[in-house]
């Protein structure tokens, strides 16, 4: 996809890589709208684009809504059509099974049911126009798995699931797809689990900093807007989780036994 003169919407662009995202596909030549439910972070992510000579509106929306997508999609319109949307907005969900049904269906309308209610409303229109272009933000957990939080490894397995779905279904239809699954990234949402009360949570965040670097948000958005560019599925700022996801899918047996050990060094 050719990004210069794009319309392009980043969810979760307030903070960590969607900021980092929205200025690179912003300096890239796209009319970005960064949406976030935190509409300060949103609003300051326009400003560091607009010092880089970028186009942006911020637009403070909850995601985990249909009215929250459709009120992005319909704030595009001041730039022209939507070309690309990033669906990276994410939170980590509660430690552990978490303790009610407002736990779960919080972390699945976040981490996944906001991808399937953008593409509702955009892929009709991608397969009429014969392009289009659909970046989710998911994580190695949703290749592999998160030890301590069963929500987020439960729904980052469904947001690459869906990917795949989507690039099956519609890549002869002009519409492209990227799957971002990073390991460690220095962003709010990993810095929260590490400085947690739960200890719990701080299994969760040890296993992702033990694992391998911590990287810094600007990495993972080059590396995905050059994967949006060459039309690349999926994206793996950490190079280890090829060999971590090949292992997995060698010998199941032996890779759980292996995460059970892993965990028990973390406790």
């Amino acid at each position: 996809m050719e990004l210069q003169g794009s319309v392009a919407i980043i969810t979760g662009a307030g903070s960590g890589i969607g900021r980092a995202l929205a200025v690179a596909i912003a300096t890239a030549g796209a009319s970005v709208v960064v949406g976030d439910i935190d509409g300060e972070g949103a609003a300051t992510t326009v400003r560091l684009i607009a010092d880089a000579g970028g186009s942006a509106l911020s637009v403070t929306t909850d995601v985990s809504s249909t009215d929250g997508v459709s009120t992005m999609v319909h704030a595009a319109h001041d730039f022209g059509p939507v070309d690309l949307f990033v669906a990276n907005a994410g939170i980590m969900g509660a430690p552990g099974l978490g303790d009610d049904e407002a736990d779960w269906d919080r972390v699945l309308d976040v981490n996944v049911r906001a991808h399937v209610r953008a593409a509702k409303i955009l892929v009709p229109e991608w397969v009429r126009r014969g392009h289009g272009y659909f970046v989710t933000v998911a994580s190695a957990a949703g290749l592999l798995t998160q030890l301590g939080a069963a929500g987020y490894s439960v729904t980052k397995h469904a947001a690459v699931g869906f990917s795949e779905w989507l690039a099956i279904t519609y890549g002869d239809k002009g519409i492209g797809v990227s799957c971002v699954c990073p390991m460690g990234v220095d962003t709010p949402l990993l810095s929260g689990i590490v400085d947690s009360s739960d200890p719990t949570a701080r299994l969760a965040a040890a296993a992702v900093t033990r694992a391998g670097q911590v990287m810094g948000p600007d990495q993972v958005a080059e590396l995905t807007v050059e994967a949006i560019r060459s039309g690349t599925f999926l994206v793996l700022p950490h190079a280890e989780v090829l060999d971590m996801y090949r292992q997995k899918g060698s010998d199941y047996e032996r890779w759980i036994t292996g995460m059970r050990r892993y965990q028990s060094t973390l406790g």
